[in-house]
């Protein structure tokens, strides 16, 4: 069966690791050992690409993956109740999503290089196969510190293999067909932030919340097996003559691991952990001056300084260690402009899945089912957000940084509108139109930036290009929703003293004993901490466009 495509395309070439070269624009030289490299010359021309059975068949692959991983940050929200119902310990219950997290961010970026030393399909099924073992380990959990913990390992193997996913995206198909693509996956995406919130409600209300996690096993386990059968084990560089493949033994060499930049891996691992641990719990468990927030958030910012030194050292020292966050990503002003962009649309993108059924459920009564069915005009726009913009991009040829300035103004008149919602405790139905609004103005933001990544860095920089990007937007999303947050217990707490004499928000898991006249005051003064909530996402969405202006150019980039 003839199975691979090769491309006449020689501005996109296929190298082993860092690829011998000049950064003219920074005074850079790379290296690497001659032995592990591809000879550029002899590569042109040759870049291989996958079609018919194997192709579709490592893309339903990646897709199922990417649906899965996705769908853990969303489908616990509805189920929170279920669980803690359950297992107690209402307390530390935003744990359970924040744990996840914590370990998605935190390997993204790791992950996107080790598998440029270590191969895609071996950290792909690597990571799927860390997922699989802790969605089973937290459908068993017997305890809340169980259940975090193991959603923290399983939130590690979420997000290898949703960096795995981004990178292989742009390396299954030519350059041409990046916005076609990358499109179509997102959509993927989008659908499981969309079935998230109702599958987790649907699985609280008609039976046990451990089935949120016992789904995963199978459909995940045929994930592996797909990949394992289809993923050439020397994807991308498949049938190229110059590439020699790595046995077991290469693999696990001391030449190979000569080039993981082993310091640079644990100080991104530490900084990434210090700056989301500590934004996750502030003004939670703890206040924004405790000893707690203040020294997470400057450990974190001196593990970012020496990250930036040791890569700058790396890039100047002329060896074979590859650098597992390149220097030359904070020298490039477009690819700073998407990394921000990434920050700031974290925020919008992925809080709303938190906020708006929430709202639903605590202001307007109604059941974690219709809570997720009502986000629906938000998550149905996202992968039509996505398709529209990719395609002006893609057929259209309109420079991308148009598409995401008006993405981001859309989210700033959504998230604003959301904003002015009135104190009642009937649905507005405006609330729908205010949904769509936002979410079109996301989704137009959050397949391009990705598509860029490969335009506006060399090639030795894609695969953790675009796990930096995913990283980025789980850090902002971290960040943004503690300052949410903060804004949201700042006014509810001081509501609650004012009506029930006490400003703990866990008094709200028990409204529903409480009169039917102070549920309705509680509720009403709750519609406008969720208002200021909104005007967060609406600074964050703003932020966006002056990062999108850093990427500014005399002749505009065209995917």
């Amino acid at each position: 069966m003839q199975s691979e495509k090769v491309s006449g395309s020689s501005s996109h070439l296929y190298n082993i690791g860092s690829a011998a070269g000049s950064d003219k624009e920074n005074g850079i030289f790379l290296e690497t050992d001659l032995s592990q490299q591809v000879d550029i010359q002899k590569c042109q021309n040759e870049t291989v690409y996958l079609e018919g059975a194997r192709f579709w068949l490592m893309s339903m692959s990646m897709a199922i993956m990417m649906f899965m991983t996705n769908l853990e940050v969303p489908v616990v929200t509805t189920a929170l109740v279920a669980v803690t119902n359950d297992l107690q310990g209402f307390d530390i219950s935003g744990w359970i999503l924040s744990s996840y997290l914590l370990g998605y961010v935190a390997v993204i970026v790791i992950c996107a290089k080790f598998s440029d030393i270590l191969g895609r399909k071996f950290i792909f099924l690597l990571s799927t196969a860390i997922f699989i073992i802790f969605s089973a380990a937290c459908s068993a959990s017997q305890t809340m510190i169980q259940l975090i913990v193991f959603r923290a390992f399983q939130g590690i193997g979420g997000g290898g293999c949703f960096s795995l996913c981004t990178i292989m995206v742009i390396e299954i198909v030519p350059p041409e067909k990046y916005t076609k693509y990358v499109a179509n996956i997102s959509i993927v995406n989008a659908l499981a932030l969309l079935a998230g919130p109702i599958i987790g409600g649907a699985i609280a209300a008609r039976t046990n919340w451990r089935w949120i996690f016992i789904i995963n096993v199978p459909i995940s386990f045929l994930a592996f097996f797909i990949a394992f059968v289809a993923i050439p084990n020397d994807f991308p560089y498949q049938n190229q003559p110059n590439f020699q493949q790595k046995g077991i033994k290469e693999i696990f060499s001391r030449a190979t691991f000569g080039r993981v930049d082993m310091p640079g891996t644990i100080l991104i691992l530490f900084a990434t952990v210090a700056l989301t641990a500590a934004f996750e719990e502030a003004d939670e468990l703890f206040p924004w001056k405790s000893a707690y927030f203040i020294t997470l958030l400057v450990a974190s910012v001196v593990f970012w300084v020496a990250l930036l030194l040791w890569e700058r050292y790396v890039a100047l020292s002329n060896k074979a260690r590859e650098p597992i966050l390149p220097w030359a990503f904070f020298t490039n002003r477009q690819m700073m402009g998407i990394l921000l962009n990434f920050v700031f649309l974290g925020g919008p993108a992925i809080i709303s899945m938190l906020l708006i059924p929430q709202r639903f459920q605590l202001i307007y009564g109604t059941s974690s089912l219709n809570a997720g069915v009502y986000l629906i005009p938000f998550t149905i726009a996202l992968p039509a957000g996505t398709i529209f913009a990719s395609s002006i991009a893609g057929r259209l040829k309109v420079p991308p940084i148009y598409m995401l300035l008006t993405g981001s103004c859309l989210q700033v008149i959504g998230f604003a509108l959301l904003s002015t919602l009135p104190s009642t405790l009937d649905i507005p139905p405006r609330i729908y139109g205010f949904e769509f609004i936002s979410g079109w103005g996301c989704g137009m933001n959050f397949s391009l930036l990705f598509v860029l990544i490969p335009f506006v860095n060399e090639k030795q920089y894609h695969a953790v290009g675009m796990g930096a990007g995913a990283q980025f937007r789980m850090i902002g999303s971290a960040i943004i929703l503690s300052i949410a947050t903060s804004v949201y217990n700042g006014y509810a707490r001081h509501q609650l003293q004012d009506i029930l004499g006490v400003s703990d928000t866990n008094a709200l898991t028990q409204m529903d004993t409480f009169p039917q006249g102070l549920q309705e005051q509680i509720r009403y003064a709750l519609t406008e901490a969720y208002n200021r909530q909104n005007l967060v996402l609406c600074a964050s969405a703003a932020f966006q466009i002056p990062a999108s202006l850093l990427m500014w150019k005399k002749k505009q980039i065209v995917v």
